[in-house]
């Protein structure tokens, strides 16, 4: 059982408290993701899991078994680290078998395994080569081939992409998937970065401050946010957030109003939060020339191109909105109609910023809150 296991967990530094009473499980076999802001704790909590640091209260298990006093060495991980931690004076190789020789796994076994990591991680050619002979990806590569060998029953990485540029980290994310495909390790991945996030996590971690604020897919994360923080950390640009009233079936943002489905309406009425904010996504926020059913009015006051779109800022109901749109035909300074889809709103209750979910007709899994 390849399992980690999370009871009331904490971590502080005298007085200050970095990880706060995690209570969650790493299934055996996933890709677990670590996402948060700078700070947040996930690479401390990534530490506790190797053993780099210490639990200072609760329990932490790892296949079954309390670790809190186990020595790094005996908690079968291999670990990437974002600085690679190359030994300099040894060449790619010497490198990649180290650990293997150290613990004195057979000298055809080293082979096989060292054989099977140069193929996987494209590092055939470089056996001989010193680290800093190589380029950055090569590496990187490199690192990964360490932690593969060792075969260990938890892969830990450290935001290992980080210093690689966008066309490296695309196929290096690519390379992860496969290694864990082949070895079916439990993956523990550190990243502040959303697009690794959501392509290499089975289950993605969300931390703010030390506390875990949503753990589900990346498809509820993004699209069925827990809370607040959640919304607007995913995504970007990020999710728009306004002040709301609902009154007489409708959904009211100062003088202007829009009207929601049914469903909507009886799922608001249920939740009885004395006050709500509203949410929507840029993508999902229609700029209209002129006033149609639903529309509201906002006045354009910038323009960012974006590439395969642009993301026009907007002044609206005296709060600024980024809605998502494919041409550039918009003009600072003109008013212009904005439409929320309804099917993709989220409404939270202002007092505990959390969502108060989704009618059951548009559920498919409900998310885990914590």
């Amino acid at each position: 059982m390849k399992e980690i296991r999370f009871e009331n967990v904490k971590k502080s530094y005298g007085h200050t408290e970095v990880v706060k009473n995690l209570n969650f499980s790493i299934h055996e076999g996933e890709r677990l993701i670590l996402l948060g802001p700078s700070g947040c704790g996930k690479s401390t909590t990534l530490r506790m899991i190797a053993g780099l640091e210490d639990v200072s209260s609760g329990n932490l298990y790892m296949g079954g078994k309390l670790v809190n006093d186990v020595p790094s060495g005996k908690r079968e991980v291999a670990m990437v680290f974002q600085n690679y931690a190359l030994y300099p004076h040894m060449t790619v190789k010497q490198n990649i078998v180290y650990a293997l020789r150290m613990k004195k796994v057979p000298k055809k076994e080293i082979a096989a395994r060292l054989e099977d990591a140069l193929a996987m991680l494209q590092l055939r050619g470089l056996e001989d080569r010193l680290p800093k002979d190589l380029s950055g990806g090569q590496r990187q590569r490199v690192a990964l081939a360490r932690a593969v060998v060792k075969q260990a029953d938890f892969f830990l990485l450290d935001e290992p992409l980080s210093n690689l540029d966008a066309q490296l980290r695309v196929s290096a994310r690519k390379e992860l998937v496969k290694i864990h495909e082949k070895y079916k390790q439990t993956i523990v991945y550190v990243t502040h970065d959303q697009i690794e996030a959501m392509t290499v996590g089975d289950r993605i971690a969300l931390l703010n401050e030390g506390v875990l604020q949503m753990l589900d897919t990346p498809e509820n994360v993004y699209h069925r946010p827990a809370n607040i923080f959640t919304a607007k950390f995913i995504g970007a640009p990020p999710t728009n957030i306004l002040e709301m009233v609902y009154y007489d079936k409708h959904i009211r943002f100062g003088d202007q109003k829009m009207s929601i489905p049914n469903e909507w309406i009886q799922h608001i009425q249920k939740a009885n939060a004395r006050e709500m904010v509203f949410g929507i996504r840029p993508e999902h926020l229609e700029i209209m020339e002129e006033h149609g059913e639903n529309t509201m009015y906002a006045i354009v006051r910038a323009i960012e191109n974006l590439g395969a779109e642009y993301a026009v800022y907007l002044t609206f109901n005296n709060e600024e909105v980024i809605a998502l749109s494919p041409h550039k035909e918009w003009r600072v300074g003109e008013q212009v109609y904005i439409r929320p889809n309804v099917q993709h709103m989220h409404i939270f209750d202002m007092a505990t910023t959390n969502s108060i979910g989704y009618p059951e007709k548009m559920v498919n899994r409900v998310p885990v809150f914590n």
